[in-house]
């Protein structure tokens, strides 16, 4: 055990039991935000990589327009799904 950890220890002994709940919360506290900041490091790292790896292909830009097509086309598609469902559930 290192100094720290006896320090702690022997510090927390003396705590009354809702006060030693609250060190617990706060340790679990730390913890989590520790979690987060390196699950957010993997992910930037993760997104930089992917990043890369598509610019490594050199594919052309694509254009406002086409991706205005592709959201229209999209929305065309959905609205046809509908209408086909609905039109099944009518009664004849």
């Amino acid at each position: 055990m290192t100094a720290i950890e006896v320090q702690l220890l022997e510090r927390l002994k003396k705590l009354p039991p809702a006060r030693a709940a609250e060190v617990v919360d706060f340790v679990e506290f730390l913890a989590s935000r520790e979690e987060r900041a390196a699950a957010a490091q993997r992910l930037t790292q993760g997104l930089t990589q992917g990043l890369a790896r598509l610019d490594a292909l050199k594919l052309p830009e694509i254009t406002d327009d086409e991706v205005e097509a592709e959201v229209q086309a999209a929305r065309q598609e959905r609205r046809s799904a509908r209408s086909s469902r609905s039109a099944w559930l009518r009664p004849d």
